[in-house]
């Protein structure tokens, strides 16, 4: 190793436990609006880049803001469910400074269980009435469990319905949402014409509900999927309600929700859609009389909005402590 290269620091490894420490989940929130108020434009992030293997996928999600640079490496493994080990499991890398040094590793399942649902938040916050809301969850998996937890701290809550394939994982999961101080049970489909907020965090291949159940003042939030074969939402749905998406180019590349009620016509085309940047900033408003849908597939730069947060977090108490010591 040359002198020059040894006189940098290693990169800093930032555990689950230092970004939930770092960035508790109101304020992740909040920097992914203020990094779409700062101009940054999710059409010019870059792209999911795929590679089947023997066990599933690995995939590869780059960015780049100011100073930082970053990627997150995952594997997607489902044959684990069954072996009660995680689907989905990686790392991130984030790169810095004048030189771009490696500055970090950190837990990419851990970034990716705060930035899914911080994004599904933002959009809520954006599209959804004040007042009170009755949460329905679609899905028993980590994100549906993490979206009820990352919602019970930004909205008021009546009470949480789960609906699951699993009648075991539908219950378990309500009673840890009653953990929560929630009033939570398990439903049926049909609960979709009395929910405020419906949240679908599955993996499935084919519509979950007859979207033509849902009332009009009802926010609909797609978060299961970033493949074109597969979708969540029915073309019911999709022909009557304001649509929602973080970006115009991969909603017509990954979102199979999107996609398919295009080729459907349920959808008419591109131009009415409206992105989540232009909500945030102002540009344009979802129509009211009609229910609002979010669908999202996640994108590299909200990784990176949260790992330069974690990162800058942590590495300003190293300082603090070197400084005190």
């Amino acid at each position: 190793m040359s002198p020059q290269s040894s006189s940098f620091p290693a990169p800093v490894f930032i555990s689950s436990c230092d970004i939930q420490r770092a960035v508790p989940f109101p304020d992740a929130v909040k920097l992914l609006e203020s990094f779409l108020l700062a101009g940054f434009d999710p059409e010019r992030d870059g792209l999911r880049s795929t590679l089947k293997t023997d066990r599933g996928l690995f995939l590869q999600m780059p960015s780049t803001a100011g100073n930082y640079t970053g990627t997150k490496l995952l594997t997607l493994s489902p044959e684990n469910a069954s072996s009660n080990l995680p689907v989905i499991q990686g790392l991130y890398a984030l790169f810095g400074g004048p030189d771009q040094r490696p500055l970090a590793v950190l837990d990419g399942t851990a970034l990716t269980n705060l930035r899914t649902p911080a994004v599904s938040a933002l959009g809520a916050l954006r599209l959804t009435s004040p007042g009170p809301k009755n949460l329905l969850i679609f899905g028993t998996g980590p994100q549906a469990w993490e979206h009820i937890k990352a919602f019970s701290t930004v909205l008021t809550l009546n009470r949480v319905g789960i609906v699951g394939r699993n009648p075991d994982a539908a219950k378990s999961l309500s009673a840890r949402a009653a953990g929560l101080g929630l009033k939570s049970r398990v439903c049926s489909t049909e609960e979709v014409a009395n929910a405020d907020l419906i949240i679908c965090c599955t993996g499935s291949a084919e519509p979950l509900f007859d979207g033509s159940q849902v009332k009009d003042t009802a926010v609909v939030i797609a978060i299961g999927s970033h493949e074109p074969a597969r979708r969540e939402l029915d073309d019911a749905l999709m022909a009557h309600a304001s649509i929602c998406v973080e970006s115009l180019r991969t909603s017509q590349l990954e979102a199979g929700d999107i996609i398919q009620a295009m080729e459907s016509g349920a959808i008419e085309g591109p131009e009415s859609l409206i992105t989540l940047a232009d909500i945030v900033s102002g540009h344009k408003r979802i129509p009211h009389g009609r229910p609002a849908v979010l669908k999202t597939t996640g994108m590299p730069w909200q990784d990176l909005a949260i790992a330069t947060a974690a990162y800058e977090a942590i590495a300003s108490e190293v300082s603090d402590s070197v400084l005190v010591s």
